[in-house]
Protein backbone atom coordinates (compact mmCIF):
# COMPACT_ATOMS: atom_id res chain seq x y z
CA UNK A 1 0.00 0.00 0.00
CA UNK A 2 3.04 1.73 -0.58
CA UNK A 3 2.70 2.81 -3.93
CA UNK A 4 1.93 7.23 -5.09
CA UNK A 5 -0.71 7.77 -6.82
CA UNK A 6 -1.07 10.76 -9.29
CA UNK A 7 -3.51 12.23 -11.21
CA UNK A 8 -2.79 12.78 -14.65
CA UNK A 9 -6.10 14.08 -16.97
CA UNK A 10 -9.19 14.90 -16.23
CA UNK A 11 -12.29 14.85 -18.40
CA UNK A 12 -15.72 16.82 -17.56
CA UNK A 13 -19.26 17.38 -18.65
CA UNK A 14 -21.49 19.33 -16.21
CA UNK A 15 -24.15 21.77 -16.44
CA UNK A 16 -21.52 24.45 -16.97
CA UNK A 17 -20.37 23.05 -19.46
CA UNK A 18 -18.72 20.20 -21.95
CA UNK A 19 -15.03 20.44 -21.30
CA UNK A 20 -12.39 20.85 -18.49
CA UNK A 21 -11.76 24.47 -19.59
CA UNK A 22 -15.58 25.68 -19.82
CA UNK A 23 -16.53 24.02 -16.60
CA UNK A 24 -13.58 25.97 -14.81
CA UNK A 25 -13.83 29.09 -16.26
CA UNK A 26 -17.96 29.66 -15.55
CA UNK A 27 -16.76 28.30 -12.04
CA UNK A 28 -14.63 31.04 -11.70
CA UNK A 29 -16.95 33.41 -12.84
CA UNK A 30 -19.46 32.13 -10.22
CA UNK A 31 -21.63 31.09 -13.10
CA UNK A 32 -25.14 28.93 -12.45
CA UNK A 33 -26.16 26.03 -14.38
CA UNK A 34 -29.35 25.80 -12.96
CA UNK A 35 -32.63 26.68 -15.22
CA UNK A 36 -36.13 25.69 -16.01
CA UNK A 37 -36.55 21.87 -17.21
CA UNK A 38 -36.50 21.11 -20.38
CA UNK A 39 -36.44 17.37 -20.72
CA UNK A 40 -40.23 17.03 -19.92
CA UNK A 41 -43.52 19.12 -19.07
CA UNK A 42 -43.10 19.58 -15.44
CA UNK A 43 -47.06 21.09 -15.20
CA UNK A 44 -48.36 19.98 -11.99
CA UNK A 45 -44.35 19.38 -10.54
CA UNK A 46 -43.55 21.06 -6.95
CA UNK A 47 -40.33 21.48 -8.74
CA UNK A 48 -39.54 22.96 -12.28
CA UNK A 49 -35.99 23.61 -12.31
CA UNK A 50 -32.82 21.54 -12.48
CA UNK A 51 -29.12 22.02 -13.30
CA UNK A 52 -28.94 20.58 -17.26
CA UNK A 53 -26.29 19.80 -19.32
CA UNK A 54 -26.20 21.82 -22.44
CA UNK A 55 -25.03 21.89 -25.96
CA UNK A 56 -23.93 18.20 -25.55
CA UNK A 57 -23.31 15.88 -28.90
CA UNK A 58 -22.89 12.32 -28.14
CA UNK A 59 -22.03 11.67 -31.54
CA UNK A 60 -19.31 14.02 -31.44
CA UNK A 61 -17.26 11.49 -29.09
CA UNK A 62 -19.07 8.17 -30.16
CA UNK A 63 -19.97 6.80 -34.05
CA UNK A 64 -24.02 7.69 -34.67
CA UNK A 65 -24.84 4.57 -34.33
CA UNK A 66 -23.29 3.58 -30.89
CA UNK A 67 -24.76 7.15 -29.72
CA UNK A 68 -28.16 6.14 -31.26
CA UNK A 69 -28.36 3.56 -28.80
CA UNK A 70 -26.55 4.54 -25.42
CA UNK A 71 -28.42 5.89 -22.76
CA UNK A 72 -27.74 9.39 -21.52
CA UNK A 73 -25.33 8.74 -18.37
CA UNK A 74 -23.64 6.48 -20.39
CA UNK A 75 -22.44 8.67 -23.19
CA UNK A 76 -21.78 11.10 -20.81
CA UNK A 77 -19.40 8.89 -18.69
CA UNK A 78 -17.51 7.82 -22.11
CA UNK A 79 -17.31 11.24 -23.55
CA UNK A 80 -15.56 12.26 -19.59
CA UNK A 81 -13.30 9.24 -20.52
CA UNK A 82 -12.21 10.10 -23.97
CA UNK A 83 -11.24 14.20 -22.98
CA UNK A 84 -9.67 12.49 -19.88
CA UNK A 85 -7.33 10.32 -21.67
CA UNK A 86 -6.56 12.73 -24.07
CA UNK A 87 -5.81 14.98 -21.39
CA UNK A 88 -3.09 12.63 -19.70
CA UNK A 89 -1.89 11.74 -23.37
CA UNK A 90 -2.62 8.42 -21.67
CA UNK A 91 -2.08 5.15 -25.05
CA UNK A 92 -3.85 2.50 -24.15
CA UNK A 93 -2.45 -0.23 -26.58
CA UNK A 94 -1.95 -4.33 -25.74
CA UNK A 95 1.13 -3.67 -24.61
CA UNK A 96 -0.71 -2.12 -20.93
CA UNK A 97 -4.51 -2.68 -21.84
CA UNK A 98 -4.62 -5.01 -18.90
CA UNK A 99 -2.81 -3.06 -16.23
CA UNK A 100 -5.04 0.00 -17.26
CA UNK A 101 -8.76 -0.33 -15.56
CA UNK A 102 -12.14 1.70 -14.81
CA UNK A 103 -14.52 2.30 -12.10
CA UNK A 104 -17.21 4.41 -11.96
CA UNK A 105 -19.83 5.71 -9.57
CA UNK A 106 -23.45 6.08 -10.20
CA UNK A 107 -26.73 6.25 -8.04
CA UNK A 108 -29.57 5.50 -9.93
CA UNK A 109 -28.16 4.61 -13.76
CA UNK A 110 -30.70 4.34 -16.47
CA UNK A 111 -34.05 5.77 -14.64
CA UNK A 112 -34.72 7.77 -18.14
CA UNK A 113 -34.76 4.84 -20.14
CA UNK A 114 -36.67 2.79 -17.55
CA UNK A 115 -39.28 5.11 -17.46
CA UNK A 116 -39.76 5.06 -20.87
CA UNK A 117 -39.80 1.51 -21.23
CA UNK A 118 -42.56 1.38 -18.53
CA UNK A 119 -44.39 3.62 -20.47
CA UNK A 120 -44.38 1.43 -23.88
CA UNK A 121 -44.75 -2.01 -22.16
CA UNK A 122 -48.35 -0.21 -20.70
CA UNK A 123 -49.01 1.83 -23.98
CA UNK A 124 -47.99 -0.88 -26.81
CA UNK A 125 -47.10 -4.42 -24.61
CA UNK A 126 -44.05 -5.94 -24.18
CA UNK A 127 -43.16 -7.31 -27.18
CA UNK A 128 -42.03 -3.60 -28.22
CA UNK A 129 -39.36 -3.22 -25.41
CA UNK A 130 -36.05 -2.78 -27.13
CA UNK A 131 -33.47 -6.08 -26.74
CA UNK A 132 -30.85 -2.59 -25.83
CA UNK A 133 -33.40 -2.09 -22.29
CA UNK A 134 -31.17 -3.79 -19.92
CA UNK A 135 -27.59 -2.75 -21.26
CA UNK A 136 -28.76 0.73 -21.43
CA UNK A 137 -30.57 0.56 -18.03
CA UNK A 138 -27.83 -0.87 -15.90
CA UNK A 139 -25.04 1.69 -13.89
CA UNK A 140 -22.25 -0.61 -14.47
CA UNK A 141 -22.70 -0.15 -18.42
CA UNK A 142 -20.88 2.96 -17.61
CA UNK A 143 -17.36 1.86 -17.32
CA UNK A 144 -18.64 -1.30 -19.46
CA UNK A 145 -18.43 0.76 -22.28
CA UNK A 146 -15.30 3.00 -21.31
CA UNK A 147 -13.65 -0.22 -21.46
CA UNK A 148 -14.91 -1.33 -24.78
CA UNK A 149 -14.50 1.87 -26.29
CA UNK A 150 -10.99 3.14 -25.38
CA UNK A 151 -9.79 -0.61 -24.94
CA UNK A 152 -9.47 -0.73 -20.89
CA UNK A 153 -8.95 -4.41 -19.69
CA UNK A 154 -7.91 -3.79 -16.00
CA UNK A 155 -10.63 -4.10 -13.20
CA UNK A 156 -14.11 -2.80 -14.20
CA UNK A 157 -16.18 -2.00 -11.57
CA UNK A 158 -19.15 0.28 -10.79
CA UNK A 159 -19.97 1.85 -7.66
CA UNK A 160 -23.65 2.33 -6.07
CA UNK A 161 -23.72 4.39 -2.58
CA UNK A 162 -25.70 7.21 -3.45
CA UNK A 163 -24.48 10.41 -3.16
CA UNK A 164 -20.95 9.33 -2.49
CA UNK A 165 -20.85 7.15 -5.54
CA UNK A 166 -18.29 9.12 -7.69
CA UNK A 167 -16.05 9.35 -4.63
CA UNK A 168 -15.83 6.33 -3.44
CA UNK A 169 -14.84 4.98 -7.18
CA UNK A 170 -11.90 7.21 -7.29
CA UNK A 171 -10.94 6.38 -3.56
CA UNK A 172 -11.36 2.55 -4.26
CA UNK A 173 -9.49 3.33 -7.91
CA UNK A 174 -6.64 4.83 -6.25
CA UNK A 175 -6.34 2.10 -3.70
CA UNK A 176 -6.34 -0.73 -6.85
CA UNK A 177 -3.28 1.30 -7.73
CA UNK A 178 -1.85 1.09 -4.27
CA UNK A 179 -2.19 -2.51 -4.22
CA UNK A 180 -0.37 -2.69 -7.31
CA UNK A 181 -3.81 -4.09 -9.04
CA UNK A 182 -3.16 -1.92 -12.30
CA UNK A 183 -1.03 0.82 -13.31
CA UNK A 184 -3.54 3.24 -14.20
CA UNK A 185 -7.40 3.76 -13.18
CA UNK A 186 -10.04 5.88 -15.33
CA UNK A 187 -12.74 6.73 -12.52
CA UNK A 188 -15.09 9.14 -11.43
CA UNK A 189 -18.67 9.37 -11.35
CA UNK A 190 -21.72 9.94 -13.57
CA UNK A 191 -25.18 10.66 -13.29
CA UNK A 192 -28.31 11.59 -15.90
CA UNK A 193 -31.57 11.11 -13.63
CA UNK A 194 -33.45 14.70 -14.70
CA UNK A 195 -36.72 12.27 -14.64
CA UNK A 196 -40.56 12.77 -13.54
CA UNK A 197 -40.01 10.28 -11.15
CA UNK A 198 -36.82 11.46 -9.98
CA UNK A 199 -37.96 15.13 -9.40
CA UNK A 200 -41.55 13.80 -8.42
CA UNK A 201 -39.63 11.13 -5.83
CA UNK A 202 -36.89 13.74 -3.93
CA UNK A 203 -40.22 16.48 -4.17
CA UNK A 204 -42.02 13.68 -2.06
CA UNK A 205 -39.35 14.13 0.50
CA UNK A 206 -39.30 17.62 0.05
CA UNK A 207 -35.89 16.84 -0.79
CA UNK A 208 -35.32 19.96 -3.65
CA UNK A 209 -35.61 23.40 -3.60
CA UNK A 210 -38.89 25.07 -4.92
CA UNK A 211 -37.58 28.37 -5.96
CA UNK A 212 -38.95 28.09 -9.71
CA UNK A 213 -38.98 31.77 -10.22
CA UNK A 214 -35.32 32.44 -9.66
CA UNK A 215 -33.52 29.01 -10.73
CA UNK A 216 -29.92 30.54 -10.95
CA UNK A 217 -30.09 31.10 -6.96
CA UNK A 218 -32.48 28.41 -5.77
CA UNK A 219 -28.86 26.39 -5.09
CA UNK A 220 -27.60 28.53 -2.05
CA UNK A 221 -25.40 26.10 0.52
CA UNK A 222 -25.08 27.30 3.72
CA UNK A 223 -27.54 30.56 3.49
CA UNK A 224 -30.05 31.06 6.20
CA UNK A 225 -33.04 30.75 2.84
CA UNK A 226 -31.71 27.07 1.29
CA UNK A 227 -34.76 25.06 1.02
CA UNK A 228 -33.62 22.10 -1.36
CA UNK A 229 -30.96 21.24 -3.57
CA UNK A 230 -31.21 21.19 -6.95
CA UNK A 231 -30.68 17.71 -9.31
CA UNK A 232 -28.03 18.10 -11.80
CA UNK A 233 -26.25 15.68 -14.25
CA UNK A 234 -23.13 15.00 -15.59
CA UNK A 235 -19.80 13.58 -15.43
CA UNK A 236 -16.15 13.93 -14.23
CA UNK A 237 -13.74 11.57 -14.91
CA UNK A 238 -9.79 11.69 -13.53
CA UNK A 239 -6.91 8.70 -14.52
CA UNK A 240 -5.08 7.61 -11.53
CA UNK A 241 -1.70 6.69 -12.24
CA UNK A 242 0.97 4.62 -9.85
CA UNK A 243 3.91 7.89 -10.28
CA UNK A 244 6.25 5.15 -11.63
CA UNK A 245 4.08 4.60 -14.17
CA UNK A 246 3.61 8.47 -15.01
CA UNK A 247 7.04 9.16 -14.52
CA UNK A 248 8.41 6.51 -17.32
CA UNK A 249 6.04 7.93 -20.10
CA UNK A 250 6.36 11.42 -19.38
CA UNK A 251 2.90 12.22 -17.76
CA UNK A 252 2.38 15.74 -16.53
CA UNK A 253 1.68 15.52 -13.36
CA UNK A 254 -2.04 17.80 -12.02
CA UNK A 255 -2.01 16.84 -8.43
CA UNK A 256 -1.68 13.60 -5.99
CA UNK A 257 -3.85 11.67 -4.36
CA UNK A 258 -2.97 10.97 -0.39
CA UNK A 259 -5.78 10.33 1.58
CA UNK A 260 -9.25 8.17 1.01
CA UNK A 261 -11.44 7.83 4.23
CA UNK A 262 -14.89 6.21 4.35
CA UNK A 263 -17.18 5.38 6.89
CA UNK A 264 -21.25 4.88 7.70
CA UNK A 265 -23.58 6.83 9.76
CA UNK A 266 -25.51 4.07 10.79
CA UNK A 267 -28.45 6.91 11.73
CA UNK A 268 -31.32 7.49 9.55
CA UNK A 269 -32.07 6.63 5.75
CA UNK A 270 -31.48 10.09 4.50
CA UNK A 271 -30.21 12.25 7.33
CA UNK A 272 -26.74 12.03 8.72
CA UNK A 273 -26.41 12.38 12.33
CA UNK A 274 -26.77 15.55 13.89
CA UNK A 275 -23.21 15.74 15.57
CA UNK A 276 -21.98 15.02 12.16
CA UNK A 277 -20.33 11.65 13.60
CA UNK A 278 -20.02 9.76 10.43
CA UNK A 279 -18.55 12.73 9.01
CA UNK A 280 -16.22 13.20 11.16
CA UNK A 281 -14.65 9.55 11.40
CA UNK A 282 -14.68 9.58 7.35
CA UNK A 283 -12.81 12.92 7.35
CA UNK A 284 -10.49 11.88 9.95
CA UNK A 285 -9.52 8.45 8.17
CA UNK A 286 -8.52 10.13 5.21
CA UNK A 287 -6.19 12.98 6.74
CA UNK A 288 -4.86 10.12 8.82
CA UNK A 289 -4.90 8.02 5.75
CA UNK A 290 -2.62 11.09 3.99
CA UNK A 291 -0.31 11.29 7.12
CA UNK A 292 -1.47 14.49 7.62
CA UNK A 293 -2.86 16.71 10.35
CA UNK A 294 -5.66 18.79 10.05
CA UNK A 295 -3.92 21.83 9.92
CA UNK A 296 -2.32 20.92 6.78
CA UNK A 297 -5.65 21.24 5.08
CA UNK A 298 -5.90 24.75 3.16
CA UNK A 299 -9.50 23.68 1.51
CA UNK A 300 -12.66 21.70 1.43
CA UNK A 301 -15.11 21.63 -1.63
CA UNK A 302 -17.74 20.49 0.21
CA UNK A 303 -20.75 18.02 -0.03
CA UNK A 304 -22.90 21.19 0.91
CA UNK A 305 -26.05 20.15 -0.72
CA UNK A 306 -27.86 23.26 0.06
CA UNK A 307 -30.62 21.34 2.38
CA UNK A 308 -31.21 22.18 5.97
CA UNK A 309 -29.78 19.38 7.29
CA UNK A 310 -26.40 18.59 5.60
CA UNK A 311 -25.28 21.93 5.93
CA UNK A 312 -25.76 22.83 9.45
CA UNK A 313 -23.98 19.38 10.12
CA UNK A 314 -21.58 19.34 7.58
CA UNK A 315 -20.01 22.24 9.12
CA UNK A 316 -20.59 20.83 13.00
CA UNK A 317 -18.35 18.14 11.58
CA UNK A 318 -15.91 19.94 10.33
CA UNK A 319 -15.51 22.03 13.08
CA UNK A 320 -14.96 19.33 14.90
CA UNK A 321 -12.38 17.56 12.54
CA UNK A 322 -10.34 21.02 12.00
CA UNK A 323 -10.91 22.44 16.10
CA UNK A 324 -8.98 25.75 16.26
CA UNK A 325 -7.47 25.49 12.44
CA UNK A 326 -10.57 25.37 10.97
CA UNK A 327 -10.78 29.22 10.64
CA UNK A 328 -7.94 28.89 8.52
CA UNK A 329 -9.77 26.16 5.93
CA UNK A 330 -11.67 27.95 3.01
CA UNK A 331 -14.92 25.86 2.14
CA UNK A 332 -16.79 26.36 -0.79
CA UNK A 333 -19.79 24.49 -2.08
CA UNK A 334 -19.88 24.26 -6.55
CA UNK A 335 -23.08 22.31 -6.04
CA UNK A 336 -23.99 26.30 -5.47
CA UNK A 337 -23.07 26.07 -9.74
CA UNK A 338 -23.25 22.49 -10.49
CA UNK A 339 -26.50 21.11 -8.61
CA UNK A 340 -26.14 18.19 -6.59
CA UNK A 341 -25.23 15.54 -9.31
CA UNK A 342 -25.80 12.61 -6.72
CA UNK A 343 -23.68 9.74 -7.87
CA UNK A 344 -21.65 12.00 -10.03
CA UNK A 345 -21.07 14.19 -7.39
CA UNK A 346 -17.59 12.97 -6.41
CA UNK A 347 -16.29 12.79 -9.92
CA UNK A 348 -17.03 16.26 -10.65
CA UNK A 349 -16.08 17.67 -7.11
CA UNK A 350 -12.83 15.33 -7.31
CA UNK A 351 -11.87 17.18 -10.50
CA UNK A 352 -12.41 20.50 -9.42
CA UNK A 353 -10.26 20.40 -6.07
CA UNK A 354 -7.16 19.21 -8.31
CA UNK A 355 -7.87 21.93 -10.71
CA UNK A 356 -7.92 24.23 -7.65
CA UNK A 357 -4.87 22.95 -6.62
CA UNK A 358 -3.15 23.09 -9.95
CA UNK A 359 -4.69 26.90 -10.66
CA UNK A 360 -4.48 28.35 -7.06
CA UNK A 361 -7.56 29.32 -7.16
CA UNK A 362 -11.03 28.73 -5.06
CA UNK A 363 -14.33 28.22 -6.89
CA UNK A 364 -16.88 30.41 -4.55
CA UNK A 365 -19.91 29.12 -3.23
CA UNK A 366 -22.44 31.93 -5.10
CA UNK A 367 -26.04 32.67 -3.56
CA UNK A 368 -24.43 33.01 0.17
CA UNK A 369 -26.54 36.01 0.63
CA UNK A 370 -27.63 35.66 4.14
CA UNK A 371 -25.37 33.43 6.11
CA UNK A 372 -26.66 30.87 8.74
CA UNK A 373 -25.96 31.94 12.07
CA UNK A 374 -24.77 28.53 12.85
CA UNK A 375 -23.09 27.74 9.25
CA UNK A 376 -20.00 30.34 10.39
CA UNK A 377 -17.03 29.80 8.59
CA UNK A 378 -15.17 30.76 5.58
CA UNK A 379 -17.39 29.31 2.64
CA UNK A 380 -15.67 31.94 -0.29
CA UNK A 381 -19.14 33.23 -0.70
CA UNK A 382 -20.03 34.96 -4.27
CA UNK A 383 -16.48 35.39 -5.82
CA UNK A 384 -13.02 33.11 -6.63
CA UNK A 385 -10.41 33.72 -4.37
CA UNK A 386 -6.70 33.22 -5.31
CA UNK A 387 -4.88 31.29 -3.00
CA UNK A 388 -1.24 29.61 -1.86
CA UNK A 389 -3.23 25.70 -1.78
CA UNK A 390 -0.97 22.97 -0.68
CA UNK A 391 -3.43 20.13 0.39
CA UNK A 392 -7.25 20.03 -0.09
CA UNK A 393 -10.05 17.41 0.98
CA UNK A 394 -13.18 16.69 -1.30
CA UNK A 395 -16.23 15.39 0.53
CA UNK A 396 -19.34 13.61 -0.32
CA UNK A 397 -21.87 11.81 1.70
CA UNK A 398 -24.85 10.04 0.64
CA UNK A 399 -28.44 8.38 1.83
CA UNK A 400 -28.15 5.69 4.15
CA UNK A 401 -25.39 7.39 5.55
CA UNK A 402 -22.41 6.08 3.62
CA UNK A 403 -19.52 8.75 3.44
CA UNK A 404 -16.30 9.25 1.60
CA UNK A 405 -13.56 11.76 1.57
CA UNK A 406 -10.67 12.03 -0.27
CA UNK A 407 -7.50 14.42 0.15
CA UNK A 408 -5.18 16.05 -3.13
CA UNK A 409 -1.82 17.66 -2.51
CA UNK A 410 0.39 19.64 -4.50
CA UNK A 411 2.74 16.96 -6.38
CA UNK A 412 5.88 17.42 -4.94
CA UNK A 413 8.89 14.65 -6.26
Amino acid sequence: MDRRVVVTGLGLVTPLGVGVDATWTALCKGQSGVGEITRFNTSGFVTRIAAEVKDFNAADFLPQKEANRMERFIAYAVAASRMAVEDARLTIDKTRANRIGVITGCGLGGLEVLETTARTIQEKGPKRVSPFFIPMMIGNMAPGMISIHLGAKGPNISVSTACAAGAHAVGDACNTIRRGQADAMITGGVESVITPTCVAGFNAMKALSTRNDDPERASRPFDRDRDGFVVGEGSGILILEALDHALERGATILAEIVGYGQSGDGYHMTSPSPDGDGMIRCMQAAIDDAGLLPDAIDYINAHGTSTPLNDLYETRAIKAVFGESVRNVAISSTKSMTGHLLGGAGGIESAITVLALKNGIIPPTINLDHPDDECDLDYVPHAARKADLSCAMSNSFGFGGTNASLVFKQYIP
